[in-house]
């Protein structure tokens, strides 16, 4: 017994302090790594880019505002701040949401009204799953280094979705008739 009680050494002098700090930005890339193929500007590459779309200029600040999704007289409205956005049905009030919490200027929207439901459903799946993995990953850790890490990915995503481009103002309609001949 006094052999193993032997091999058991000290170590509490060789301990630092203080943990070794983690900055926000190792944070924010264990994050999206983590997310791999399911982050929202990745989705929007795949899914929305090669569809037929529109251009929605939704001029959201950069900075973290109130973003809602209303029912009213009128019908359904995004408000994002103290400006309020008609919109056509709840699936695309829903997926605008998502970008105007990003903050963008400008989105694609897709032309064929069927698939907004899904890539709706999708995209706030995506959003919600990125803020819980942050929220996971800086658990017991300062409000500081949250927001730090929640800002670090919403801005990596809104400069991906702004170097990818939100799409043509009106959508191309190829018509190809056989009644004329060139």
């Amino acid at each position: 017994m006094n052999e193993t009680m032997a091999e058991i050494i000290d170590i509490t002098d060789k301990l630092e302090a203080h943990p070794k700090t983690v900055k926000a930005d190792a944070i924010a890339a264990e994050v999206e790594r983590l997310l791999g193929d399911q982050q929202i500007a990745v989705l929007y590459r795949d899914r929305i880019l090669p569809m037929r779309t529109r251009k929605y200029e939704l001029k959201a600040p950069t900075k973290p505002t109130y973003v809602e999704v209303l029912h009213t007289l009128l019908g359904i409205e995004l408000k994002i701040g103290k400006r309020r956005l008609l919109c056509p049905d709840l699936a695309t009030a829903r997926y605008l949401a998502v970008f105007a919490r990003l903050g963008l200027e400008a989105v694609a929207v897709p032309y064929d009204i069927t698939q907004i439901s899904r890539l709706a459903d999708e995209f706030e799946s995506a959003w919600f799953r990125m803020l819980t993995l942050a929220e996971h990953l800086t658990a017991g850790r300062s409000l500081r280094l949250r927001s730090l890490v929640r800002s670090y990915l919403i801005s990596n995503q809104r400069s991906e979705i702004i170097s990818l481009g939100a799409g043509a103002v009106r959508p191309e309609f190829i018509q190809n008739t056989k009644q004329r001949r060139r």
